[in-house]
């Protein structure tokens, strides 16, 4: 998949299916109007387009930053990713000439697809109608799609991130139609897992909304490009999906204070990552945190972790 980050100069794209929306957490809703998208540009030999904004156009706390929405939609084999600045100039833009001048003229777009509910232009004074009218007049196809319910209940990301951060993996998972997961750069820490016997890489977090303190069972999921170009050069193949534990608290044993910090310890792993970007899947929450009278406490309870960690892997 291309991203796109600015309009100038925008290579016309043959039949483009364009997706609209933000579709923050790639949830199952998201996930079906993509899939569609990718399909019918299949059907009729076209593109299929993915039309974006970033910060998120209602200021909400992300359940995905960009970069993790944008490797998520890659995911599903969307050809190509335009991502708008959702400044104020932006905001400001009447929905007739949003239409107009970006949908039609500058990306051509052969068929549109949106969630029902999906508002756009000046004051979200675009809607569905609006779109379904200027088909008329300019030429595309529209497709909408109803809001899916689960147990009777709508999927939307507001319900997901409550969701994540009662730590209700099970059903913030159905809901997003895949794990509850954690986009991050990997940072120095104090070394202190290390000197534990167990080396974790410290996750700066990007902009997500993060599940509760306590430790968990996770996938770890690695640069892909940089550890395929790694195994070729050592001729063998480096995963790019390993399991591990995760730690979410703010470090009571070692009086820390009160900032949150997130920790991953890499099962069999020992490789370089620093300033790399990692994804951490939650599979199911081990313990709470708490204080420990001393760090050899706290190492014992590690291997502890471990050994229940690697059991609920077992079963996965």
């Amino acid at each position: 998949m291309i991203s796109i980050f600015s309009l100038k100069n925008l290579k016309k794209f043959k039949k483009p299916v364009v997706a609209l929306g933000v579709f923050d957490g790639v949830h199952r809703g998201h996930r079906e109007i993509l899939k569609s998208v990718v399909k019918r540009a299949r059907v009729i030999g076209g593109t299929s387009v993915v039309l974006t904004f970033s910060p998120h156009p209602q200021k909400e706390e992300s359940l995905c930053s960009l970069e993790h929405r944008l490797r998520l939609i890659s995911e599903l084999g969307v050809d190509a990713a335009i991502v708008m600045n959702f400044n104020k100039k932006f905001a400001s833009i009447l929905p007739e000439s949003f239409i107009k001048n970006i949908l039609v003229k500058l990306i051509g777009a052969d068929e549109i697809y949106i969630g029902r509910n999906f508002r756009f232009g000046k004051n979200a004074s675009g809607d569905y109608r609006m779109l379904k009218e200027s088909g008329k007049i300019y030429n595309y196809k529209l497709k909408a799609f109803s809001i899916i319910k689960i147990n009777n209940k709508p999927i939307n990301s507001t319900s997901i991130r409550a969701l994540i951060r009662k730590g209700d993996f099970t059903r913030a998972g159905k809901f997003l139609g895949r794990f509850v997961s954690v986009s991050g750069t990997v940072i120095k820490g104090r070394t202190l897992g290390k000197r534990l016997g167990f080396p974790t890489a410290n996750i700066d977090a990007h902009h997500e909304v993060i599940p509760p303190k306590g430790v968990y069972t996770v996938n770890v999921i690695l640069d892909a490009k940089k550890f395929m170009a790694l195994a070729m050069r050592k001729a063998k193949p480096l995963p790019c999906r390993l399991n591990g534990i995760c730690y979410i608290g703010a470090r009571p044993t070692l009086n820390s204070g009160s900032e949150v910090h997130i920790e991953a310890h890499i099962f069999g792993f020992n490789k370089y990552i620093y300033g790399d970007s990692l994804e951490i899947r939650f599979i199911k929450k081990i313990r709470e945190e708490r204080k420990f009278p001393s760090l050899s406490a706290l190492s014992e309870q590690i291997k502890k972790d471990i050994v229940i960690a690697k059991k609920i892997i077992s079963r996965h």
